[in-house]
């Protein structure tokens, strides 16, 4: 069984292309040996700013014989039919069998395929495989039809046994596959003839080229985490440039450089971002956080140990923060001068076409700011000074050339504008979370304006139906969700949040004006109620709009209507992102779905108070058994009221009870009732499911010691109302009904 060796040697590969190209080499390989009968034992890949490589063990010699029985059209189909089959099995007709079928005589076909040498099927895979490697982009070169990310140079492509080594006989445009390859560019460029993956990357790292890229990264870190501790200092960590770094060199030599005493005056965020997106360089900051040093990675070791390297860096990276200090310095000017010029030049810059300007949308970010200000414990009037100038460092020189600083500028640009600590942090804090796993604001001026932004956002697409569908969401919409969610529940906040989102909706259309919002709410709490139900109607909707024009509260039904409907909608995705949320946090979706249908839903902490302590008292004996008992009673209910026409639903009384067993669970319903709805009303869901939960012995002997359906339709109608009891005393805690098993 020989193993198989591919490199394919070009010139440099953008480091943000290597890993998935790695990837894609090793898929697009092994699939395709594996479907032509080639199967193997393991296979790992690798990738350097020169190369691809592909090491697969354990591979068959050659590809086992096969017979395969197809079963082909009706022996009187149409003859196209009949030579499509043919095309497909590669026969002709006289080799076609007639079996009798249920439907007649049908074609039958006995296809034989000989084994294949490993060498011709591997050649055959390597060759589709590089003519049809999905490079994000590619490019031509001389006058050859392949195409690569950047000239390809050579192939290696070997098969080595236990006693021999051969070359796969492959040949695309004018490259030989072959069995040699190169060492690093400047430091070893000599061809090399290897025999086996083992032999191959022994002699490339004699060769000076260290071929996995985790290793790589290993030795950057090493190195700049010792250096940066003989100096007193620490390396800032960023894995992603961590990453990009190890993708451009094959022989990492890390230096150290000091940034000159004129720009130690600058942001570190300023030093640090300037020198990672313009220099690749990672930042070395003192014991009082300063950064005052910087690494970079070269790509060969040098007579002078890179101290010519280094001076070089040290010269660019001058001018680079040069020309930052020249930005920070003059909107320093501007800030301590009039903050305010920077948002009024937003009227100027369009934040989407049917949504305004960033001026415009600024205005919208802080009248919702003051609404929820109160609702978060901050003071009102802080919340819309603060939401008026969270944004204005887009206008800014700094974050003109650095996107990534907006936020982190602007609580600087705040506070040399002489405004409070608070209201400038809150320019940074009201972009967060960004992820997942971003922090939270905390501060309640910063949790009101990041809710304002999040929900303005939400809302505004919303209104002009740019929701996401399937894997698009070009403006993020689901990570505003996502921040919305975290921001309320890791901050406690309590409210019912559906008419302020309808309400925003609304805002956005210009078609449609809501007059004196507190005398419409009651109408519009109505409204959106029936939006959410599934007999909801058009017509149903339109009444609503046309009560609230007859009452003189909006004009133009259609548009309040779409608003109704558009309002259900965001809130229906906010709840689906908060399943997503909810399952990473080991809550499943049935147990959400009970919680969703009950009051309040739209108040996200109680929401999820309710499903965690559902879902924790499901996973209990307790919580299991009740739950069989429900389902028992409500599903014997529900088929009793199907086939009688009737509802059930009339108190049942415990002076028609037969049986000890009857009486003693109209008391545990009397006792439980006494207990869950003081708990309800008070929030304390374990104690309601508590009580719920003494009712399972109850309900077992219940149903042990009592016939429902009794002869007497009098004893037959009390026990079914006694059902209704139970199903009602459950279903007030949450859906059951939903709760799957």
């Amino acid at each position: 069984m020989p193993d198989l060796l591919i490199e394919l040697f070009s010139e440099e590969i953008p480091a943000r292309m290597q890993a998935r190209a790695a990837d894609d080499l090793k898929r697009l390989m092994c699939d395709g040996m594996v479907d032509a009968g080639l199967t193997y034992s393991g296979a790992a890949a690798f990738a350097t700013p020169r190369r691809l490589t592909l090491a697969v063990e354990g591979l068959l010699g050659e590809s086992p014989a096969t017979r395969e029985e197809r079963k082909g059209p009706r022996t009187d189909a149409p003859e196209k039919a009949l030579e499509g089959f043919l095309r497909s099995t590669g026969l002709t007709k006289d080799q076609l069998e007639a079996r009798d079928d249920k439907k007649g005589q049908v074609w039958f076909a006995m296809i034989e395929r000989e084994g294949r040498p490993a060498d011709d099927i591997v050649a055959e895979v390597l060759q589709a495989t590089i003519r049809n490697f999905p490079w994000p982009k590619s490019m031509k070169w001389g006058t050859g039809g392949l195409k690569w990310v950047r000239p390809l140079h050579s192939i290696l492509a070997i098969l080595t046994d236990a006693d021999e080594t051969r070359i796969v006989p492959l040949k695309i445009d004018d490259i030989s596959a072959g069995d040699t390859t190169r060492g690093h560019r400047f430091m070893a460029p000599g061809s090399i003839t290897v025999t086996s993956f083992e032999d191959y990357a022994a002699k490339l790292k004699a060769a000076h080229v260290v071929l996995s890229a985790d290793d790589r990264a290993e030795a950057i870190w090493h190195d700049a985490t010792q250096q940066a501790f003989a100096k007193g200092l620490e390396v800032v960590e960023d894995k992603g440039l961590l990453a990009e770094v190890a993708g451009l060199v094959e022989w990492p030599v890390v230096l150290v450089g000091e940034i000159g005493a004129d720009f130690l005056s600058l942001p570190p965020e300023v030093l640090q971002t300037s020198m990672k997106e313009h220099q690749k360089f990672f930042s070395l900051k003192d014991k009082f956080g300063r950064i005052t040093h910087f690494v970079t990675v070269a790509n060969r070791e040098t007579a002078d140990h890179g101290a010519t390297i280094l001076a070089g860096n040290q010269k660019v990276l001058s001018a680079r923060l040069a020309d930052a200090k020249f930005f920070w310095e003059n909107d320093l000017r501007i800030a301590s001068t009039d903050i305010t010029q920077w948002t009024d030049g937003l009227e100027n810059v369009t934040f989407h076409n049917k949504l305004g300007s960033q001026k415009d949308r600024i205005k919208r970010i802080a009248a919702l700011a003051r609404e929820i200000a109160p609702i978060v414990g901050a003071d009102a009037d802080e919340a819309e000074t603060a939401a008026l100038v969270a944004k204005a460092d887009l206008s800014s020189e700094m974050v003109y050339e650095f996107p990534e600083l907006q936020g982190v500028m602007g609580e600087y640009y705040a506070q040399e504008a002489a405004l409070s600590d608070e209201i400038a942090a809150v320019a940074r804090e009201h972009y967060q979370p960004l992820g997942p796993s971003d922090d939270v604001p905390s501060a309640p001026l910063s949790v009101a304006v990041a809710l304002a932004d999040k929900i303005d956002t939400l809302t505004g697409f919303w209104a002009i139906d740019e929701k996401p569908t399937g894997s698009k969401d070009p403006f993020a919409l689901r990570r505003a969700a996502l921040g919305i969610i975290r921001l309320v529940l890791e901050n406690g906040v309590r409210e019912t949040w559906r008419m302020i989102v309808l309400r925003k909706i609304v805002e956005h259309d210009l078609d449609v004006e809501f007059r004196e919002l507190d005398r419409s709410k009651e109408l519009l709490e109505e409204a959106f109620e029936a939006v959410g139900k599934p007999e909801f109607s058009e017509a149903m909707g339109e009444q609503l709009a046309n009560e609230l024009i007859a009452k003189n509260l909006a004009e133009n039904p259609d548009a309040v209507l779409v608003a109704m409907q558009n309002a259900a909608s965001l809130l229906s995705f906010l709840h689906d992102r908060l399943k997503v949320y909810l399952r990473d946090r080991g809550i499943p979706h049935h147990v959400i779905d009970a919680c969703l249908v009950m009051p309040n839903a739209d108040d996200l902490t109680l929401l999820v108070k309710r499903a965690e302590t559902l879902a924790a008292f499901l996973k209990t004996d307790d919580g299991e058994n009740l739950l069989q008992g429900f389902k028992r009673a409500h599903n014997i209910l529900k088929q009793a009221e199907e086939k009688d026409g009737v509802e059930y639903s009339y108190g049942p009384d415990p002076k028609l009870a037969e049986t000890e067993t009857e009486t003693a669970l109209f008391a545990a319903l009397d006792t439980a009732e006494a207990k869950i709805a003081p708990a309800m009303e008070a929030e304390d869901f374990a104690t309601a499911m508590a009580a719920m939960a003494d009712l399972r012995a109850p309900i077992d002997g219940f149903f042990d010691g009592v016939q429902v359906n009794a002869e007497s339709q009098i004893l037959r109608r009390n026990r079914l109302n006694l059902l209704h009891r139970i199903s009602a005393i459950c279903l007030s805690v949450a859906d059951l009904t939903r709760i799957e098993g």
